[in-house]
């Protein structure tokens, strides 16, 4: 009979190893199936460039149902797993919970915004892990221009919508603050009633320095760099209350806000402690260089497999992450996840598994139009040529050449025709216009 294979998570790794399984396998050697909420698996590095206007956020997505024609989606979470009895809990997004049997489990349920309990925090701010947060911010931040601009240039509503507070210097915290400020100097085109001066954009960072994966000259540039455009850096400082938009920080800086990002690190799903699979002191899923799932003596689960953000992967590469653990990257997601498919396909059939043993290619990211840097060992770029290699690179690693077409071909618009200014934001309440009109019986 057929293995039954459960993916837990269409994202990076649930969505690469399923990809790849349907190249490997032989027909009715196994059935695959992910269960995952949404539709899409969504190419995280684009997100910043989303929330500035440079990517249409359907481009940033891929939707499984197109591309993996041979396995099977289940829209809904899995909320329990037993693996010792080859069950999980599926909770459809419609309909009652049920168990779903399987022989082998791929857990891969990506990761969340790790938060602290800082006042305010949980209800002001917004993450930037999700194409829904990166839309939402690109409108609120073109609704706030809107706003801002009829109203008095001493008030102080006016100031507070064009101050945009980003906390977390890692990758994603620097590409966001970096993207928004670029997006923010285009549109002052659009809005002659708005000075440069006025608008005010912070990154708050609790670490002496920002971006760890890069050496700390090429950080120092990138501070420099992004200060002259206008944004204000704060090193070795921490968000101390976000209440109401009202920032404190622990330098005793305070200032209103209207937008805050938060990037600051992340965390996998909590329901993996109520499981029975082995969970590493940080809630992740312990797992071993072949991407089996193990216990923490180090004996692998038959049947059990793990990958990306929410697995605990040693990493055996020459420059090993902290802790001697694979880092929550794309790079390591994907590449896991193609490893995995082979693993799996080589234990169905009695074949021996690989380790993953990962080759750093550098790091990459893009700072608004323009300008980015690139990083591989000693050798270092900066600028627009670093910028050209942001957006060769992540356009050729988005999967699907569909995807591909899509994004480069509006890259090419934009360089004519600008980023698109137009703001959707009533689309996060549809039925507004309708309700308010609406006939009522009396």
């Amino acid at each position: 009979m057929a293995k039954k294979i459960l993916i837990v998570g269409g994202g990076y790794a649930g969505f690469y190893t399923a990809w790849k399984l349907e190249k490997l396998l032989y027909p009715g050697e196994a059935q695959v199936t992910i269960v995952d909420p949404l539709p899409y698996m969504a190419y995280l590095p684009f997100l910043p460039e989303v929330a500035a206007g440079s990517i249409e956020p359907r481009h940033a997505v891929v939707a499984r149902r197109r591309h993996l024609k041979r396995t099977q989606n289940i829209a809904g979470k899995v909320t329990a797993i037993s693996h010792e009895n080859r069950t999980a809990t599926v909770t459809p997004n419609t309909g009652e919970p049920y168990d779903f049997e399987y022989d082998h489990i791929v857990v891969t349920t990506g990761s969340v915004s790790r938060t602290f309990p800082i006042p305010g925090v949980a209800d002001q701010a917004i993450g930037l892990k999700t194409i829904e947060e990166a839309v939402a911010v690109r409108d609120r931040l073109v609704g706030n221009f809107e706003r801002a601009a009829s109203l008095p240039a001493d008030s102080p509503e006016r100031a507070r919508l064009l101050t945009v507070t980003v906390v977390g210097g890692g990758f994603a915290g620097i590409e966001t603050i970096s993207e928004l400020r670029s997006y923010a100097t285009s549109l002052l085109r659009r809005y002659p009633e708005i000075s440069f001066d006025e608008t005010r954009f912070r990154l708050v960072e609790a670490m002496g320095r920002i971006m760890p994966e890069v050496s700390e000259r090429t950080a120092d540039w990138v501070v420099r760099d992004q200060t002259r455009r206008g944004v204000d850096i704060h090193l070795d400082t921490q968000l101390s209350s976000a209440i109401d938009g009202k920032i404190e920080l622990s330098n005793g800086d305070k200032y209103e806000s209207d937008l805050i990002v938060w990037t600051a690190g992340v965390m996998p799903r909590p329901f993996l402690r109520e499981t029975d699979l082995p969970i590493g002191p940080r809630g992740h899923v312990i797992g071993s260089p072949t991407l089996r799932i193990t216990t923490e003596d180090g004996e692998p689960l038959a049947g059990a497999w793990t990958a990306g953000d929410t697995s605990q992967t040693p990493d055996i590469s020459s420059t090993p992450g902290p802790g001697g653990f694979c880092v929550p990257n794309a790079q390591h997601a994907v590449r896991q996840g193609r490893l995995l498919a082979k693993n799996i396909a080589a234990d169905l059939r009695g074949e021996g598994v690989r380790e993953y043993n990962h080759k750093n290619l550098g790091a990459v990211a893009g700072l608004g139009v323009n300008v980015g840097v690139f990083q591989s060992g000693k050798f270092a770029l900066k600028g627009y040529f670093a910028w050209l290699a942001h957006r060769f690179y992540h356009g050729l690693a988005v999967p699907t050449w569909e995807r591909k077409w899509r994004v480069f071909g509006a890259w090419v618009g934009h360089f004519f025709l600008s980023r698109d200014i137009v703001n959707i934001e009533a689309v996060q309440e549809p039925r507004a216009i309708f309700k308010e009109f609406a006939s009522r019986p009396k």
